[in-house]
């Protein structure tokens, strides 16, 4: 099992990084990868859709794999059952970014283990809305 990086580590993540592709992003009111990738948006970070059900989510292209982003990418953020991230996983390892964060409730060991064996850090069962208020923002 790979275990969750340490709440510092989180942070420092949170502060440094740009640049979000959200794996399994919806247009729909009220799914959770729509308003927490929002709100990530207004906080500056650049967010790339991922979903090749979409052709452009809030204005911006929808990627069908994260490894079509065409920009670096700090966090590949995923929202996907966690039967479904194992399928992801090899071409989050081939992306060049920097994390895999699992949202809230998602956990695949067997996915995190290819994605560490690349060298990217893995944060699962996290919401990173969540994480980044009560860690960058202080509440």
């Amino acid at each position: 099992m790979v275990a969750n990086l340490s709440t510092n580590d989180i942070r420092q993540i949170l502060k440094d990084s740009k640049s979000i592709a959200v794996i399994g992003i919806s247009d729909r009111e009220g799914r959770a990868s729509r308003y927490v990738s929002e709100y990530m948006q207004k906080l500056g970070y650049t967010i790339y859709p991922v979903n090749p059900r979409l052709e452009e989510w809030n204005g911006l292209k929808a990627y069908d794999s994260v490894l079509d982003v065409p920009g670096p990418i700090d966090i590949v953020h995923v929202f996907r059952r966690s039967r479904d991230v194992l399928p992801v996983a090899g071409d989050v390892a081939k992306s060049g970014a920097k994390v895999m964060w699992l949202q809230q409730g998602i956990v695949n060991d067997e996915a995190a283990g290819i994605v560490s064996e690349a060298g990217i850090s893995v944060i699962m069962d996290s919401c990173i809305m969540a994480e980044h208020r009560s860690m960058v923002l202080g509440f």
